[in-house]
């Protein structure tokens, strides 16, 4: 299978390299177009819509962008790489994607604008933000590629978040996505030219323990894996 990797963490950042290295012992054809920097947080926003994209090798098969998540997949799929990909993977990211934080996630974007163009497309979450185990992760996402995939359809992506543990998930679990609050705060310094500086503090995320969402699944030690729609059509 012809794959094209992107992140939003940058890519450096090991829950990519971790991936490529299994996807490719695999014998899966692996491309990697990913921010040069981290883009964490950018949602879908398109640097190429106000200026051209710069790509840097950066290692086999592999280019380091100027641009953002969702750019590195149009890059990719409209003609940059030698060959078209069969599918778009998004991840590992560092940190989870549940729920409302896919308004925000770049990694989430990537996989949705993949959809967008009509190609299958995952977009892969670690759930925690430190001691992480990236080669259970990357392990268990290019054993259960396949199967995965066959959660995709059209107008859609498909979001999974993997709990951190050395054992691996329990399952896989169909999950909705939860709503979460954040209990952010902003701060602010003003210094002497007359600027003021504001500074956001991230503090905890309050979700509910809703009975069949993707946070209740990686809380019982399961992958959630949601079918995420690009759009919502309402007709009377």
């Amino acid at each position: 299978m012809k794959i094209l990797l992107t992140n939003d963490d940058g890519i450096s950042s090991p829950g990519i390299q971790k991936l490529v290295e299994k996807l490719r012992f695999r014998d899966h054809k692996v491309y990697v177009i990913a921010p040069e920097t981290n883009r964490s947080g950018v949602s879908h926003a398109l640097s190429l819509l106000r200026g051209p994209a710069r790509l840097s090798p950066f290692g086999e098969d592999s280019f380091k962008c100027s641009g953002n998540p969702a750019d590195c997949v149009l890059i990719g799929l409209m003609g940059a790489l030698p060959e078209k990909p069969d599918i778009v993977v998004s991840g590992i990211n560092q940190g989870a994607n549940l729920g409302t934080d896919l308004v925000y996630s770049g990694t989430a974007a990537a996989a949705r604008q993949a959809s967008l163009l009509g190609i299958p497309s995952i977009a892969l979450s670690l759930v925690s933000w430190e001691n992480h185990y990236w080669d259970m992760a990357a392990a268990w996402s290019a054993d259960n590629l396949e199967e995965l995939l066959t959660w995709w359809k059209k107008d859609c992506f498909v979001n999974v978040n993997i709990p951190n543990l050395p054992e691996g998930p329990k399952g896989m679990l169909s999950a909705h996505p939860v709503v979460k609050r954040y209990d952010d705060h902003l701060t602010t310094v003003d210094d002497q030219r007359g600027s003021r500086w504001c500074f956001l503090i991230l503090k905890d995320e309050i979700a509910n323990m809703e009975e069949g969402s993707d946070h209740e699944a990686v809380t019982k030690g399961f992958a959630s894996v949601s079918c995420i729609y690009n759009y919502n059509v309402v007709r009377n």
